[in-house]
Formats: structure tokens, sequence, C-alpha cells
């Protein structure tokens, strides 16, 4: 029973050996060369392709560092009020000078009616004054005419005075002759009198028509104090500053708002594609090649822009902490340059796009 047993086990091993033999059947040489045929021309195929695309792709350049953008206008308070209406709703499309908001315009308007009250005060005070003038005038003319007067009465006086003297002592009275000089006298007196009446009258000439001048300088500021309170009273309606939608709405109805404080923004309807590149890529990127946009919301959606402008100055150098390279080791960092690009056409405007929204645009350099 025991050699049995043995030779059974014997048996097991050698058909397991013979299981475990390699095939030792010879690839034929046939075989091989379609094989390494099979290797050399996949290889072809893959450096072929390799140099297709390497001459397809060197006439592009794309990055995926750009985005929309646009200007922003964000609108703040230039009073102090409480709105009282409302008249856009979020995401609303306004026209530019569209009205957004109202302000309570009952205190501003009460100060342009006393403004107005005060600019025809000063008008009457124009008027009043000029009409003294006149008066002032007047008086002149009347001052300068008793000069005449009195200087023909001293003329007579003196022709008088010259008659009795030149006459025989014996012919005339003592009284006669003290009186003729006496008028003389008086004569000669009320002439000089009238005379510094009439500088007095040029005087108050000069003095009134410096107060019309002062009043007329009055009428100009409450002229503009006027136009200061229909500014301000215009301030309680806000208007779209161009055409765009609402967004950002931070007022209500019934809030107070004082100057400066934000409101609402406008993004407005035009934009364009802000696109931050490499500096190694800038090499033939030159204004007005075209631009293929992909947008990642929109990717089977492609638009077809323009290359508009290339910023004089990297985004490093206008950044919060610009680099210091002449500090410290420096250590060389690929920068990047803004380049605007525009979009062609109207397609753009059919989709939805809003500022931010990832692109990419793919450049055709040559």
């Amino acid at each position: 029973m025991a050699g049995s047993e043995s030779d059974v086990d014997t048996s097991s091993e050698k058909q397991d050996a013979e299981h475990n033999e390699p095939d030792a059947t010879p690839v034929s040489p046939g075989r091989k060369r379609l094989n390494l045929l099979i290797g050399a021309a996949l290889l072809i195929v893959v450096i072929v392709a390799g140099v297709l695309y390497w001459l397809h792709t060197r006439h592009y350049e794309s990055t995926d560092d750009a985005f929309i953008d646009s200007n922003q206008s964000q609108i703040a308070s230039q009073i102090n009020g409480r709105v009282i209406a409302l008249l856009v709703a979020d995401n609303q499309h306004v026209d530019q000078g569209q009205p957004i908001l109202r302000i309570d315009p009952r205190d501003y308007q009460v100060k342009l009616e006393q403004s107005q009250a005060q600019e025809a005060n000063a008008i009457a005070q124009v008027a009043q004054a000029r009409a003294d003038l006149d008066v002032q005038i007047a008086n002149l003319a009347q001052q300068q005419a008793q000069v005449r007067v009195n200087d023909a009465d001293l003329v007579q006086a003196k022709q008088d005075l010259a008659r009795y003297t030149g006459s025989d002592p014996a012919a005339i009275t003592r009284q006669q002759l003290d009186q003729s000089q006496a008028t003389a006298r008086s004569s000669l007196a009320r002439l000089d009198s009238a005379k510094e009446a009439v500088r007095a009258a040029q005087a108050q000439i000069v003095s009134q028509r410096t107060k019309i001048d002062a009043a007329e300088a009055s009428v100009r500021q409450m002229h503009a104090d006027v136009d200061n309170a229909k500014l301000q009273l215009s301030y309680t309606e806000v208007l779209a500053p161009q055409a765009g939608k609402i967004t950002r709405r931070t007022v209500n109805l019934g809030n107070y708002v004082t100057p400066g404080q934000a409101l609402v923004a406008v993004v407005p309807d035009d934009m364009w594609v802000t696109a931050n590149f490499k500096e190694t890529q800038l090499i033939h990127m030159q204004v007005g090649q075209p631009v293929e946009i992909s947008v990642d919301a929109y990717p089977d959606k492609p638009l077809h822009a323009h290359v508009e402008s290339l910023q004089r100055g990297t985004g490093s150098v206008f950044s919060s902490l610009p680099a210091e390279n002449a500090t410290g080791n420096y250590v060389k960092v690929v920068q990047r340059l803004p380049v605007k690009i525009v979009f062609d056409g109207d397609d753009w405007r059919r989709l939805p796009l809003a500022p931010g929204l990832s692109v990419t645009p793919r450049v055709t350099v040559q």
C-alpha cells in the first residue's frame, strides 16, 4: 500500500512539472518583423501627430486666466433724505437717464423757494439802487445849474462893484459901495458853496454806483444759491448714468440715505474680455489679431473677437503691494500682462454674459 501511494505522488509531481514548463515554441521571423513594423508605424504616427500639433498650436496663444470685464457704475446718494420710491427691480435693464429711485424732495423744494425769494429781493434792491442813482444824477445836474446861476450872480456883482469903484466918489454913497462889495462877496461864497454841493453830489453818485455793484453781486450770489438749490432738488431723483442692468441693490423703500452711501450698481451693456497672458506669449501678439472666445458657462457657443490693446504695465506693477526686486534675494517670476479683447458682431449679446465669468481666449498670432 505504501508503494502505491509513493507511485501516485511521483506521477503527480511529474504532471505539475510538465504544466510549469514554459512554452518553448520559437517565434517565427515573420512574426518578429510584423511586430517591429507595427511598433515603428505607431512611433511614426505619434511623431507625425506631435509635429502636426506643434505646427498647429504655434500659431495660437491661449490662457485660462481670462474673464468677462466691464465698466461698472456704483451709484451713491449725493444728498440726505428718505427714499420714497423705488422705480426698478433687481437685474432690471435700464436706459441711460432712467429714474432709479426718488428721495423725499420737500426740504429741498422749500430751500429752492427761499433762494428764489432772496434772489427776487436782491433784484429789487438793484432796481432801488439804480433809481437812487437816477435821483443822485438829477441832483448833480441841479447843483451844476446852481453853480452856473451863482457864477452869473458873481459876474454881475463884480461888474456892479467895478462900476461903483470906477465912478466919482461924490456920485455914490458909502452905503451903496459897501452894499456892492458885500453882494460880490456873498455871490462868491454862494458860488463856492454850489461847487462844493456839486462835488458832494458827484461823490454820492460814485457811492451809489458802488451800492449798485454790491447789489448786483448779491443778485449773482442769490442766483447761484437758486442754481444750487435746483441742483440739490434734482439729486432727489437718482438717474441711471448709463444703460445696463441693476445689480447689488442695497437700498429699500423708506431707508434714510446719506451722501456717499452706495445704493445700486449698474452693469453696462458693453463688455469685453481681459486676458492675462504670460510675457513669454506676447512675442507675436499684436493689436487687431483675431481671437476665438470660449466661455466656460457656454462652451458650445464660441464667440469671435479681436485684440484691441495691451496694457502698458504688468499686473504686479499696479498691485497694492508691488514687488521690490531691488531688495533681498531676487527670484525671477514670469509676469502676466492684461490684454483687452473686444467682441466682434452681436452674437455675444445673445448670451447672458456677466462680468467675472471665466473664458478661454485663443489668439491667432500668425
